[in-house]
């Protein structure tokens, strides 16, 4: 034909969207509902509950020296596993992205263990690999090695179920990047640290990020195979989660909720740092493109 007729903008959305607006509407509301249902009547029963007895008694409860010290355990713990699982993940994601070798679909496997795995049977992993009836227990305890009912327990356990979080979402990324510029740093000279510090890092500084962000927020919620590795001494092995438990469960709901609105917090605080990350992602790799 001499001339094509291009469609209206409209008549290419309709081309697109080809359910009928009652449908539309029906999703939405559905799925509006049922986040109202699971999301926000649970986090706004939370807050009412954690202040129903005024500002006054919820800063009171939060200075209970042992809920203060599950606060501050929570802290110690998040600040040691996330380090170490950051370089755990970013050397895991760079061997599979970047290399191939024997063992690397193993490798990928075992990344997404923790996955699968119950943290409850995380947890309890470690207590019998290294209870005092067995053979490494035994030994630690001769060297005066404490890890379970202590603070290195609860860094193993929180390591165990927040490895993946990295890795995952650096995988993915570096291996859309590929080598190209890894190789042209080195073909100019570069040595390996000076190819990862300004070639690599900058490259996926936004995709560690979002992965430290998650692993954080999971690191301080622990639950599972923390409760395990713990003992529940007060004072010296429990955190924010299981300090919540044990309040609750001593009819102390204004502390126990005092407990839970810090870790909702971090929650929502974790899911607006997420959006701003993914929205600064998704722009760079538009304009990356778009270059």
């Amino acid at each position: 034909m001499a001339h094509e007729i291009q469609a209206s903008p409209a008549a290419k959305v309709r081309s697109v969207v080809t359910e009928h607006r009652w449908a539309r509407w029906t999703l939405i509301v559905a799925s509006l509902v049922f986040l109202t249902l699971i999301l926000i009547l649970p986090l706004t029963a939370v807050f009412v509950e954690a202040f129903r007895k005024g500002p006054t008694a919820f800063f009171t409860a939060l200075q209970d020296a042992e809920t203060f010290s599950a606060i501050r355990l929570t802290l110690i713990v998040a600040g040691i596993s996330v380090p170490l699982n950051v370089v755990f993940g970013v050397a895991a994601a760079w061997a599979i992205a970047k290399f191939e070798f024997k063992g690397k679909a193993f490798l990928t496997t075992l990344i997404d263990l923790p996955f699968s795995v119950s943290p409850v049977i995380s947890g309890l992993v470690f207590v019998l690999l290294l209870g005092a009836n067995t053979y490494l227990g035994q030994w630690l305890s001769a060297h005066s090695i404490k890890i379970l009912f202590a603070v290195p327990g609860l860094i193993l356990a929180t390591m165990f179920v927040t490895f993946p979080f990295v890795a995952r979402e650096l995988i993915p990324l570096m291996q859309e990047q590929g080598t190209g510029d890894e190789e042209a740093a080195i073909s100019l000279g570069a040595s390996g640290w000076q190819t990862f510090w300004h070639v690599t890092l900058p490259n996926i500084k936004w995709g560690l990020l979002y992965g430290v962000l998650l692993c954080n927020a999971r690191a301080m919620g622990e639950f599972g195979a923390v409760s395990v590795v713990s003992g529940h001494i007060r004072g010296q092995t429990n955190t924010m989660p299981l300090q919540v438990e044990i309040l609750y469960n001593e009819y102390n709901f204004t502390g126990a909720f005092a407990v839970a609105t810090l870790l909702a917090l971090l929650a929502l605080v974790t899911l607006v740092l997420k959006t701003l990350l993914e929205m600064r992602y998704s722009d760079e790799i538009a304009a990356s493109r778009r270059h």
